[in-house]
């Protein structure tokens, strides 16, 4: 496999990363600000984590799911940032041939991971409206256990498809990549050979990979709202509304950024648009997740303020 990937198809052994600017007091500020994001990101998610695992009242499938999303935010986020970060400060920006296929396995692995996770979360947010009394039998921890492994298998073997047709082109220079990390459109640009083929397997793998499960939550949310508004009580509607508009607000951060990357031709990209897109649904995104499901959600911080001993959470 190793002979496959990089033994004869390309003659370079490593690439430049030529990240935001080659100012060095612009990335110096840039370092500064990633690197508070990077932190408050892992902080952020950890304290998901914990808080679900130490609180028996978060020992729900709503729950689960969410500490898997923030383990995957986790990794998404460490896949790139900490390398972007010693780019920033240092002149020596180049990563190995095998880092980069490397890089580009596991950022895609967990990206496709998390696109379908977040259809299995609309799924989720459906059981428990509209068939509460039921929910917990239906989302058992057999199912629960079984759709998140239905989600690594799609992240696994579409990530490794979407590498291997990347890097099976012959790389002959130049072997600067005018990128932050090494993502599949912008390694593309320095294929020596016509990657028209690479685009039509991008948009299908894109299709299956995006729009199945966006289009499999507009339809799950249609029954969802569908059934929030026969519910008689003003208040009982509100409620349900605002477990949905966690999830609606975060699959939007995150689909719509990667569609425009991954389905568009690589001749109608640009570079400095992609970096901005990547940020957005790489960094952004993860770093957001945590504040968007925490901050008016009464029951994360009600664990919260338990756990550091500050009492109960009002309303």
């Amino acid at each position: 496999m190793q002979d496959f990937l990089w033994g004869n198809h390309s003659s370079l052994t490593e690439f430049v990363l030529l990240g935001f600017s080659s100012d060095t007091k612009i990335n110096g500020i840039l370092f500064g600000v990633f690197l508070l994001l990077y932190i408050i990101t892992l902080l952020g998610n950890g304290l998901i984590i914990t808080l679900i695992h130490m609180d028996s009242r978060l020992h729900t499938p709503m729950y689960f799911f969410l500490s898997v999303l923030s383990i995957l935010d986790m990794g998404y986020v460490t896949t790139t940032v900490p390398q972007m970060l010693v780019h920033l400060v240092c002149e020596k920006k180049t990563i190995s041939y095998i880092g980069c296929v490397t890089q580009m396995y596991i950022f895609l692995m967990l990206g496709i991971t998390e696109s379908w996770l977040f259809a299995i979360m609309a799924y989720d947010r459906y059981v428990a409206i509209c068939h509460p009394l039921r929910y917990k039998v239906i989302m058992s921890p057999l199912l629960r256990g079984s759709l998140v492994a239905f989600c690594g298998f799609w992240g696994i073997s579409c990530g490794l498809i979407y590498t291997v047709s990347a890097m099976i082109l012959p790389y002959c220079g130049p072997n600067e990549i005018n990128h932050f990390f090494c993502e599949v459109p912008a390694v593309l640009k320095l294929a020596c050979a016509d990657t028209s083929l690479n685009d039509q397997v991008d948009f299908i793998l894109g299709f299956i990979l995006l729009l199945v499960p966006l289009s499999l939550i507009i339809v799950v949310y249609i029954n969802i709202f569908a059934a929030i508004l026969r519910i008689r009580s003003t208040q009982g509607r509100i409620k349900a509304f605002s477990t949905c508009a966690s999830h609606i607000t975060v699959v939007t951060m995150f689909s719509i950024p990667c569609m425009i990357m991954y389905m568009r031709p690589g001749s109608e990209s640009s570079p400095e648009e992609d970096k901005k897109l990547a940020l957005f649904y790489n960094v952004i995104s993860a770093f957001l997740n945590p504040i968007i499901y925490s901050l008016r959600n009464k029951d994360v911080k009600r664990a919260f303020f338990k756990v550091v001993g500050c009492g109960k959470v009002s309303g």
